[in-house]
């Protein structure tokens, strides 16, 4: 301990980090007060706030929405957020693999969380999540793994392909889920990665709270069934275009109306509850999340 502990040596090393190291000073680094972000499929520059104004766009209802996934009872951040090793069939692994990455070298999405690109492929691609929209196997269980099915075309596919698909389309998305969705150790990317799929509101019986409180800090909005309402109890099958009424004059934990138009021209409605439960949260998801929110109270400051 006294020899790690000399004080001429601990100065000498760390008054000036990396100055008797020629292959630190090789190291290429950037100047000035912006980031340059270089291209690197570790780390890059989010998108949360491209496109910004300083004026918040106008909260309005959401009309003609497609259902990118219904799921159950007890779907978990772990289900939801990308966690884990990543496949090389998956989308991320595809991305990794366009981008010159090896294999060997993909590490984890833990490992890739700072780049958005890879984490938004891993979103809802859990290999043990299972979309209620896809017809079960013959023999009665459940496909599992981040599949969905794009409507009105029927294919089947990745929940990021259809999600990607929908977004070039111009049409927003929506998820069904059961009770507590969102349970278990909340992680961000759980909420993060949903925003960037272009899902605009999440229906479910209730939703574990800290998820819930995610979801509105991204601009997400969470409804919650009343009464004995369900995915299941509406007969929900995945092909249905979803409205959602009464948004044009939010407040805290109002109750809204959810209008299901089905393929055959009927249509049916369901009573929800806005699950945005504070005043302050009504002021996060009229800026479209936290992030830009606190950046407009910045710069007006």
């Amino acid at each position: 301990m006294k020899y790690a502990m000399e004080p001429k040596t601990f100065r000498r090393l760390y008054a000036h980090p990396g100055a008797d190291n020629p292959l630190w000073k090789a190291v290429p680094s950037a100047t000035g007060q912006v980031y340059d972000w270089p291209k690197s499929t570790y780390i890059a520059e989010p998108p949360f706030f491209k496109g910004f104004t300083m004026q918040p766009r106008p909260v309005g209802g959401i009309a003609g929405a497609r259902i990118l996934g219904i799921f159950g009872d007890s779907v978990t951040t772990d289900h939801i957020s990308p966690a884990g090793s990543i496949k090389p069939t998956s989308p991320a692994g595809i991305y990794l693999l366009e981008h010159d990455v090896s294999v060997p070298e993909f590490n984890s999405y833990g490992a890739r969380r700072g780049n958005h690109e890879v984490m938004m492929r891993g979103t809802f691609a859990n290999v043990r999540i299972k979309n209620l929209m896809l017809p079960p196997k013959p023999d009665g269980s459940r496909v599992e793994g981040g599949l969905t099915l794009h409507q009105p075309s029927g294919e089947q596919m990745t929940i990021y392909d259809a999600a990607m698909r929908y977004i070039a389309e111009g049409v927003p998305t929506v998820v069904f889920g059961g009770e507590e969705y969102g349970t278990g150790s909340s992680r961000d990317w759980a909420a993060k990665g949903t925003q960037l799929l272009g899902v605009r509101a999440v229906i479910a019986r209730s939703f574990e709270r800290i998820h819930r409180s995610n979801l509105v800090g991204m601009g997400v909005l969470p409804l919650q069934f009343q009464g004995g309402d369900s995915a299941e109890s509406l007969g929900l099958r995945g092909d249905e275009t979803i409205d959602i009424l009464g948004l044009d004059d939010i407040r805290p934990q109002q109750e809204l109306v959810l209008v299901v138009r089905r393929s055959d021209g009927s249509r049916q409605e369901a009573k929800v509850r806005s699950r945005i439960d504070t005043a302050i949260e009504v002021d996060y998801y009229k800026h479209g999340g936290i992030m830009p929110y606190v950046l407009r109270q910045l710069l007006a400051a």
